[in-house]
């Protein structure tokens, strides 16, 4: 039997050892022959002989199994040099994809400490660790990191700082649409048959949305949206111009009764010169800040967006209009549920509180 290097014996690897041991001590004391015991246990004639020479010397406890040496553990150096590697990605260490397996590990092990490990040793090594299998999150190439960072600490800190000095809100802006063909969502099946959606193949259309979600400390925290159809008829617009824009924040201000410090991404439309004159001619409430480019994830929400999405998983729809239905239903449910919002601004990493 080939044990596990890096890893040690399992617990049924160990038990099975162990229950060998003791037959062949129950052999011994019924003076059985070395070749007769090597046949009825599968194992080598050397190896009775040693167990008999081990038995002799101490008993059942000179026999006993003492468990797999295995091969050298990593020391918690070597293992602080390992995660620094792994969190550098695969790339850095020559594959072309960003997968790190249990396989790819094993090699970087090999390679830095000359240590060999199996697949199953190197499982074992991750797990105690605090190391699994994950689903990861995607992230353009193109962000910039200090940007992001900036904004985290500096940015957002500003503000608050503007919005706490006139008593106002922070309003946080994005857009997103939905086709008739709805996102995919997990659903039980039968084994070994994937569930199948039926969805309509003709027809176009698209609804557009665009959405704020307002923070204030003290307040109770609200959501704003408004909804567009596409149908595909001609003159009739696809998306949002800058006068939806405009209208949906003084919708805002008028609500909540007071200033508004608004952040939103760099979409073209948000920087046409109409919407900065309407900034410049409003200071006095409104103040903008821009979030930096491919930084989706600073914004409460997008979570909102995913909340949407999620709920209209494989909507089989007869029509765009009941894509629509489908989605202010839940964007009004929402309005209702100030917890969830709080929880789509903290799962940004963002707060509030000075």
């Amino acid at each position: 039997m080939r044990y596990p290097q890096g890893g040690g014996l399992t617990d049924v690897e160990r038990d099975a050892r162990e229950r060998v041991r003791r037959q062949a001590v129950t052999c011994f004391e019924t003076g059985g022959k070395t070749r007769e015991i090597a046949a009825m246990l599968r194992v080598s004639e050397r190896s009775v002989e040693r167990w008999r020479r081990q038995w002799r010397e101490g008993g059942y406890a000179g026999v006993a199994s003492k468990g797999s040496p295995g091969r050298p553990r990593l020391s918690d150096a070597q293992m602080a040099r390992l995660e620094r590697e792994l969190e550098r990605g695969p790339l850095a260490h020559g594959w072309a994809d960003q997968r790190w397996t249990l396989a790819r590990v094993k090699t970087v092990i090999g390679r830095l400490f000359h240590v060999s490990y199996t697949v199953e040793g190197t499982w074992r090594l991750l797990r105690r660790y605090g190391w699994s299998w994950q689903q990861p999150t995607r992230r353009a190439i193109e962000r910039d990191d200090d940007a992001v960072e900036f904004v985290e600490t500096r940015g957002v800190a500003a503000g608050k700082s503007t919005a706490a000095a006139n008593g106002g809100w922070v309003v946080f802006e994005d857009e997103a649409g939905q086709s008739m063909t709805p996102p995919r969502a997990r659903t039980w099946g039968r084994r070994g048959s994937t569930p199948v959606v039926r969805v309509r193949g003709r027809g176009s259309g698209r609804v557009s949305m665009a959405g704020m979600t307002c923070y204030k400390p003290g307040e109770r925290s609200r959501l704003f949206y408004a909804i567009r159809e596409y149908r595909g008829r001609k003159n009739e617009p696809k998306g949002f111009g800058w006068k939806d824009y405009r209208d949906l924040v003084i919708r805002a201000h008028t609500q909540l009764g007071g200033p508004i410090v608004l952040v939103w991404d760099n979409l073209r439309m948000h920087l046409v010169a109409p919407l900065r004159e309407f900034f410049e001619s409003n200071a006095s409430w409104l103040t903008v800040f821009q979030l930096p480019v491919y930084a989706p994830d600073l914004n409460p929400q997008e979570g909102i967006w995913s909340l949407v999405k999620r709920d209209i998983g494989n909507l089989a729809a007869a029509d765009l209009g009941q894509v629509t239905r489908a989605v202010k239903r839940k964007l009004k449910m929402l309005q209702y549920r100030p917890e969830v919002i709080d929880g789509c601004l903290a799962g940004t990493g963002l707060t509030l509180s000075a």
